[in-house]
């Protein structure tokens, strides 16, 4: 009963910041606003789906790899919006690297 309490409020937090994510996405003015805003949403939602589907499984071999796919979401996340905010400085800034 509390296992289950717990994973509905993980499940409901990821839904909630994945809903804020596209939000920004949407609303936000400018590729750096919206960048933020995606790739923390995504990274927090991710993670507490991520963590509701480990508690529902209990410690095997499958939470196992849920936890190292979360980690690589973790890694790749930010790694990702750095290098598209970076391109898009570059593509206003007039360098060609």
């Amino acid at each position: 009963m509390i296992r289950d309490i717990i994973i509905y409020i993980f499940l409901f937090g990821s839904g909630f910041f994945f809903f804020v994510g596209t939000v920004g996405l949407l609303r936000m003015p400018d590729t750096y606003s919206r960048m933020h805003a995606t790739a923390k949403s995504d990274t927090l939602g991710a993670g507490l789906a991520f963590l509701a589907l480990v508690i529902y499984r209990g410690l095997d071999i499958v939470s196992l790899k849920l936890l190292i796919v979360l980690i690589f979401v973790w890694i790749t996340t930010p790694t990702a919006a750095h290098i598209i905010a970076k391109a898009k400085y570059n593509q206003e800034n007039g360098d060609k690297r």
